[in-house]
C-alpha cells in the first residue's frame, strides 16, 4: 500500500506530474487523518479518489487541495450529521454529487457522482475498490476502472482528466476489466473511445494495452451511428460544459439534458443533526 503526500511547488495553480512526494501542510493532512479515520470508526463505505487514487495506480504524486472521498449518496446522508456530531462543519453544495466537511481552513469532499448527474455512485464502486494507505490511515482507493470512468466527463474547457485517463491506462499496462469500464460508460461511449484515441495519440507504442476487440467494437459503433443517424438524439454539451454550451440551451432553444440527468440522480438529504452538533449549512 503506498501513502502519497504532495505540496504545491511555487505556483500552485499549475498541475504538474511528478513522482517525488512531499509532506501536505500539517493541518490539511491533520483533517484528512480525521476524516478517514471517523469514517472507518462510522463503518460506512467509502473509497478514495482524486491525487491518492491516481498515486496508487500511476505512481504520479502531485499536490491537491483537497481530498476527495467517493461514496453513494445515501452513505453521505447518514455520515455527515455523525461528522457535525464530531464538531466538523458541513455543507451540501450541490445535493446531486457534492458535500464537503471543513475544519480550521481546510476541507474534504465527499462525491456521490458527477456533477452533470450523469454517472451515479453506487455500492459496486466502493465494494471493487483497493487498499491504500492515506495519511498514515489504512483505507481504500477506487479501482482504476471506476477511476478511469470518473474522469470520462471532467472534459471542460477550465478542467481536462484527459491525461490522468491516459496515465491510468498506462501505468496498468491496460490490464483493466475493460468489460467493466464500457458498462459503466453506458450510452456514452463516445467518451471513452475520444479517451482512447487521445492515449493513442500520446503512447503510439503502446496501443496494445487497449484490447483489439475493444477498439474494433467501438469504431464499429461509430460507423453505425453514422450510417444510421439518429435525428431524434438529444444535445449532449451541457453534459461536457455547461458554461461553454449554455448558448445552445438559452439562445438556440435545444433541449437541457443536463437538468433531466440531474433530475434523475440521488440526492445528499442528510438527516436533522442531534442536540448540540456543529449544524449543517447549505449552500444553494
Amino acid at each position: 500500500m503506498k501513502d502519497c503526500t504532495a505540496s504545491p511547488k511555487a505556483d500552485v495553480g499549475a498541475v504538474v506530474t511528478s513522482s517525488q512526494p512531499r509532506p501536505l501542510p500539517r493541518g490539511q493532512a491533520t483533517l484528512f487523518k480525521q476524516v478517514l479515520s471517523c469514517l472507518e470508526e462510522f463503518h460506512s463505505p467509502y473509497a478514495v479518489a482524486g491525487a491518492f487514487a491516481l498515486r496508487t495506480h500511476t505512481g504520479i504524486c502531485r499536490y491537491t487541495k483537497d481530498l476527495d472521498v467517493f461514496l453513494t449518496a445515501a452513505s453521505a446522508s447518514k455520515v455527515l450529521p455523525k461528522f457535525g456530531e464530531k464538531g466538523f462543519r458541513y455543507e451540501v453544495c450541490d445535493p446531486c454529487w457534492l458535500a464537503k466537511v471543513h475544519s480550521n481552513g481546510y476541507f474534504v469532499d465527499l462525491i456521490t457522482g458527477m456533477s452533470n448527474g450523469a454517472i451515479s455512485i453506487d455500492d459496486s464502486w466502493i465494494a471493487r475498490s483497493v487498499p491504500a494507505k492515506i495519511c498514515g490511515v489504512s483505507s481504500r482507493v477506487l479501482a482504476p476502472e471506476e477511476m478511469l470512468v470518473s474522469k470520462l466527463f471532467v472534459t471542460r474547457r477550465d478542467r481536462f482528466d484527459g491525461a490522468d485517463i491516459a496515465h491510468i491506462i498506462f501505468g496498468t499496462r491496460g490490464e483493466l476489466d475493460w468489460k467493466r469500464i464500457l458498462h459503466l460508460t453506458g450510452q456514452d461511449w463516445e467518451l471513452l473511445l475520444w479517451s482512447l484515441l487521445l492515449f493513442k495519440f500520446v503512447y503510439p507504442g503502446h496501443t496494445q494495452y487497449v484490447p483489439q476487440s475493444l477498439w474494433t467494437d467501438l469504431i464499429e459503433r461509430v460507423k453505425q451511428s453514422l450510417a444510421h443517424p439518429d435525428r431524434l438524439a438529444k444535445f449532449r454539451g451541457m453534459l461536457i460544459d455547461e458554461a461553454m454550451f449554455a448558448i445552445d440551451v438559452e439562445e438556440w432553444g435545444l433541449e437541457d439534458l443536463l437538468a433531466e440527468k440531474r433530475a434523475l440522480c440521488p440526492k445528499i438529504q442528510p438527516v436533522a443533526d442531534t442536540a448540540g452538533s456543529a449544524g449543517p449549512r447549505r449552500v444553494e
